[in-house]
């Protein structure tokens, strides 16, 4: 017997989708290739690779960014000659609901002062006639106060028009969609060459991805980005790593979400299917509870504060978004026991779950309109209802939508242009790997053996079912097509992914960040170093590197059985104390820790290896689940994770030497305590 268990899933604290299938050891002949995700100068590497790599990563989004804000602003100048035109012809070229948008704009701007400005539109008489409407509660046009407050506040009256105002804000905006999408291709694939790419496609695909520059007013033009930068946020969230940033992270996407949900009266709908996807990754156990109860309540809670703002609109209020979430969290909260069991079993729990989550919401959405008297939003489910021959309807409104063709299906044209520009191909190929991945993830964790990577399985599904809504309503394609930048780059320039391909097709073997391990251990540690950590990893550090051990695979001596549950320690709970008493009496001068073993969850509850430590050490295990009456709670949290805080106790004893996405390397320190 060579070792206890086989290592597996180096590519940090969860492994990508469908990594169970493989196993990676250790390569030394394997050529280095060096990532950097936009976050990693946060956690301490601070080389000048690292900064100057990152930077211009950085400074690219930025440059696109800008291409894109001077590309989109140069075709409305062509097309209307704008700058050459007069004012009424300038206000003219704001078609339809544009220029009802504008003249708000324009109004606030006329007014002696904001505050009569405001006052005109809460008791507003002109829009309507022998009626007085509180806009800022109707109508989405919050954006138009607080440019026209902007404009007054800023010394530009005197060589800059109020329309340019306007226009060069939203063209701006486009910018900031760019950069958002570029960050969320590059978070997915860990460079940012993949965000140059979505910023090339999203250009080169402008008729498909925006329609800002002759449509400048409509809500989605305002709202799209901040739907981008929030996808962005979740993206980050959603990776391992980042527990120092996680409030700063929750606080952007409120804001995010909050601005979107601010400028665009569909986003009930829009975070509808946002919800769903959330929904989905619960079920398959993709995402933790902390995860999703953060996420929904960040969706509440944008909405409540949009509902402040609009005079409580009671059409919040009665939106199916917020049904959805009061009865998801709801039915989780009362059925504890549904992620346990086999396969068929929690299949089963899965169908009773969702079926009772949708009739609750449904009967909550009913009472809450009921209670509310709310009507307002009726002409869109009866749309809905028409558009998809859900029972006979002769209703104006309904038809007065779908005969309008940005309400009506996909034109197939609009693939035949994306294919055009080469994105279409990538894309596809992409979402059937995803998909493929995702299936097998999802399969693994019914069964209990856990694997996942929740940031790349969110963008998958969010590609998909925004994908489903785009081609049931043209309209709603611009949420689809920006996105579908990003995934289709990941797919092209995402190391991973092509790992896992490569790995199917015996092709190459792809293992970068073991790689940067051994190449730092080689190059920035003495030769007669001692290195803890696991058998496996060791036996690849003794391989490649020549370093000295404390322990390795090879099992059949009863001593190193004992060192190794002793160097093992290091992944259960035990003081820093502890933990560097045991190194140091085997002689360790490093110890290298694995987040595929800190974090593991492929293994079901109780054959973790930190389950096997803790039963050893009479602790209680973690997760839900039984434990053996004569087990306590551990006095001290488990080493592994608790390193990672740099808490005074920890950093006094061991100083982090080496990092990334998969190991962590801390020199002992010979610190008396």
């Amino acid at each position: 017997m060579t070792a206890l268990r086989q290592r597996k899933g180096s590519k940090g604290k969860e492994p990508p989708l469908g990594a169970e299938f493989h196993s990676q050891q250790p390569n030394c002949c394997t050529d280095h290739h060096h990532h950097l995700h936009p976050e990693k100068i946060l956690h301490g590497d601070w080389s000048w690779g690292a900064i100057i790599w990152t930077s211009v990563g950085w400074s690219v989004s930025v440059g696109l960014g800008l291409l894109c804000c001077i590309y989109v602003a140069t075709l409305h100048e062509n097309d209307l000659w704008f700058s050459n035109i007069k004012e009424v012809e300038r206000e003219i070229s704001f078609r339809t609901e544009c220029g009802l948008y504008y003249s708000y704009y324009k109004q606030m701007l006329q007014a002696p002062s904001v505050q009569e400005g405001l006052s005109d539109l809460i008791h507003d008489n002109l829009t309507e006639s022998r009626r007085t409407i509180n806009l800022l509660q109707r109508m989405n046009i919050y954006q138009e106060v607080f440019l026209s407050v902007l404009y007054r506040l800023l010394p530009i009256q005197s060589y800059l028009e109020p329309v340019y105002f306007y226009i060069y804000t939203v063209f701006s905006l486009q910018a900031v969609y760019v950069i958002a999408l570029y960050l969320t291709a590059w978070l997915l694939s860990g460079s940012w060459l993949a965000g140059a790419l979505t910023g090339v496609w999203y250009i080169l695909n402008r008729v498909d991805t925006t329609r800002v520059e002759f449509t400048i007013s409509l809500r989605e033009n305002w709202s799209l980005p901040f739907l981008a930068l929030q996808v962005t946020a979740i993206t980050c969230y959603l990776r391992p790593h980042l527990t120092a940033l996680q409030q700063v992270l929750v606080w952007l996407m409120y804001v995010t979400t909050f601005c979107f949900c601010l400028t665009w009266q569909f986003n009930q709908f829009i975070l509808l299917v946002q919800a769903l996807i959330i929904y989905t990754l619960d079920c398959v156990d993709l995402l933790t509870t902390t995860q999703v109860t953060t996420l929904y309540l960040v969706q509440v809670s944008s909405l409540l504060s949009v509902w402040l703002l609009q005079f409580c609109n009671s059409m919040i209020l009665g939106s199916l978004v917020l049904s959805f979430i009061v009865a998801a969290l709801f039915i989780r909260h009362c059925q504890s026991g549904l992620k346990t069991g086999g396969l068929l079993v929690r299949l089963g729990k899965l169908l009773l779950h969702t079926t009772m989550v949708l009739l609750l919401s449904f009967t909550i959405n009913y009472l809450a309109k009921k209670a509310l008297q709310l009507r307002s939003d009726e002409h869109i489910f009866k749309f809905i209802k028409l558009k998809f021959a859900l029972g006979p309807t002769r209703d104006f409104d309904a038809s007065l939508y779908l005969c309008e063709e940005a309400f009506g299906f996909l034109p197939l044209d609009t693939l035949e242009r994306l294919a055009g520009t080469l994105l279409l191909y990538p894309y596809i190929l992409t979402l059937l790997l995803l998909s493929g991945m995702f299936a097998v993830a999802a399969l693994h964790n019914l069964r209990g053996s856990a694997s996942e990577t929740p940031y790349v399985a969110y963008n998958l599904l969010h590609t998909l079912f925004y994908g489903l809504l785009a081609f049931s309503t043209m309209r709603m394609k611009y949420i689809w097509t920006g996105h579908m930048c990003a995934v289709a780059a990941y797919g092209a320039c995402g190391t991973e992914l092509w790992s896992l391909v490569f790995h199917y097709l015996s092709l190459e073997f792809y293992d970068p960040d073991t790689v940067e391990l051994m190449t730092w251990i080689s190059t920035k540690t003495p030769k007669r170093a001692v290195f803890a950590g696991s058998m496996q990893l060791l036996a690849g550090i003794k391989l490649c590197t020549g370093r000295v051990l404390t322990n390795h695979p090879h099992y059949e001596d009863k001593d190193l059985r004992e060192r190794t549950r002793q160097v093992y320690q290091v992944y259960a709970r035990r003081s820093p104390e502890e933990v560097h008493d045991i190194l140091r009496a085997v002689g360790a001068d490093y110890v290298v820790l694995e987040n595929s073993i800190c974090y593991e969850r492929r293994h079901r509850r109780g054959c973790r290896l930190r389950d096997l430590l803790d039963l050893a050490n009479g602790h209680i295990m973690d997760g839900p689940g039984e434990n053996d009456p004569d087990l306590v709670p551990a006095s001290h949290p488990r080493f592994c994770e608790a390193i990672n805080s740099d808490a005074p106790s920890y950093s006094a004893l061991f100083t982090r030497t080496f990092q990334n996405k998969t190991f962590h390397v801390y020199r002992m320190n010979r610190n008396n305590y």
